[in-house]
């Protein structure tokens, strides 16, 4: 019988803590995958000098974990990892290092240490703002009137199993057009619940056309900026590092 290889020198240092991050994608940057931005992750993370913690086997690779990523060409605010280190940090100093070191655009928001709990049980929805270039805002009001009082709304996307038809309407918490930017474009507000298949803004829009035939002349600009805990009556989410800073408590 072969001999089973085994992994040659000693194991990875254990990890000691782990840390959970909120990091936003702007400009440009927001046409940057989840690949994109693992890749820019890990060279930013050596620059910053973070003790991470490797896998063991043939093959470590960083022990980094990333939850609910907005689809490629949306901006967000709320974009969530976590990294699991070596050695005690200081989730402020990692937050300033880290940030230095990724490219304008990646921009770290907050960093705290875990405590108990899944971060992806929390992040249960999404508050998504969206400018509707080129609508009247009347329009858009009627439109969203239009899909709100529909029962079910439905489109079509292809996953990797093929196409496949669902509806968006019961994801959607709250839509309304919350006011207007400089240029008195519409501007629309959505609170939307995280499902299995995930239900998108161009989802929504696309399925908000199929039912009202309203559509946009140009593409709308979107960014989320929340995602976490559902507030009662879709009134948006809720912050989902809050029950780590209350586990953990000051000064650790």
């Amino acid at each position: 019988m072969a001999r089973q290889r085994t992994p040659e020198g000693p194991p990875p240092p254990p990890a000691v803590q782990k840390l959970r991050i909120r990091y936003a994608k702007r400009g440009r940057l927001r046409f940057s995958s989840t690949r994109d931005f693992s890749r820019a992750l890990e060279r930013a993370l050596r620059r910053a000098g973070v003790p991470m913690a490797f896998s063991a086997g043939f093959h470590p690779h960083p022990l980094i974990s990333y939850a609910n990523a907005a689809p490629t060409g949306t901006a967000s605010e709320a974009e969530y990892f976590e990294i699991r280190v070596t050695e005690r940090v200081d989730p402020d100093a990692v937050r300033e290092a880290l940030d230095e070191a990724l490219p304008e655009g990646l921009d770290v928001v907050d960093v705290v240490e875990a405590g108990p709990g899944s971060l992806a049980d929390r992040l249960e929805a999404s508050e998504w703002h969206i400018v509707m270039r080129g609508a009247d805002p009347d329009e858009v009001r009627s439109a969203v009137a239009g899909y709100l009082a529909t029962e079910r709304a439905e489109t079509t996307r292809t996953f990797k199993s093929g196409p496949r038809t669902f509806d968006t309407r019961e994801a959607v918490c709250e839509m309304a057009v919350s006011g207007v930017d400089a240029d008195g474009y519409a501007i629309l507000r959505m609170v939307v619940r995280h499902t299995t298949p995930s239900v998108r803004p161009d989802d929504i829009l696309t399925a908000l056309h199929a039912v009202t035939g309203f559509t946009t002349p140009v593409p709308p600009l979107v960014t989320r900026l929340a995602q976490g805990p559902l507030l009662d009556a879709g009134a948006g989410v809720a912050d989902p590092l809050a029950a780590d800073r209350e586990a953990v408590g000051p000064g650790r």
